[in-house]
């Protein structure tokens, strides 16, 4: 198990914004992390005290940049920058999250992995249940 103070920096989302409070575990092809950040009123994503299900997204996008961040890292190299280009296949089992006891945990497997570009399957599960799933992809630019 990784804590966030050692892959935190690693990714852009700082603060609030980094969802994600631990790293399960991971290798070169998945990576499983795990977080409560749901239950936080100070959650960046609520609007009006709600978070929604579809915010899930971006807790799989989350898990796909600390991923790649690990790779890089374990290669001896920083991540470049990239952008959430592409959501496809999302499946949400419900509308909102806030009201969600205990953990989520967050899966993310690589389906292609270069220079340019990044694509993964995500799944969130909570309680045993999968409350979110798709594909994602990320378009990166070369580090300055």
């Amino acid at each position: 198990m990784l804590a966030k103070a050692d892959w935190g920096h690693l990714i852009p989302h700082q603060g609030l914004m980094c969802l994600l409070d631990t790293v399960v575990d991971w290798h070169d092809e998945a990576i499983h992390a795990r977080s409560e950040s749901h239950r936080r009123a100070d959650n960046p994503l609520r609007r009006d005290g709600v978070l929604r299900a579809v915010h899930l997204c971006e807790y799989g996008a989350q898990a796909m940049a600390v991923h790649g961040a690990l790779l890089a890292r374990a290669a001896g190299q920083a991540a470049s920058p990239g952008l959430l280009v592409s959501l496809r296949g999302v499946t949400l089992a419900r509308a909102r999250v806030d009201d969600l006891d205990g953990a989520l945990d967050v899966h993310a497997e690589r389906l292609l992995g270069g220079e340019a570009a990044w694509q993964y399957t995500f799944r969130i599960v909570h309680a045993g249940d999968e409350i979110a799933s798709g594909r994602a992809a990320v378009m990166l630019r070369p580090a300055a």
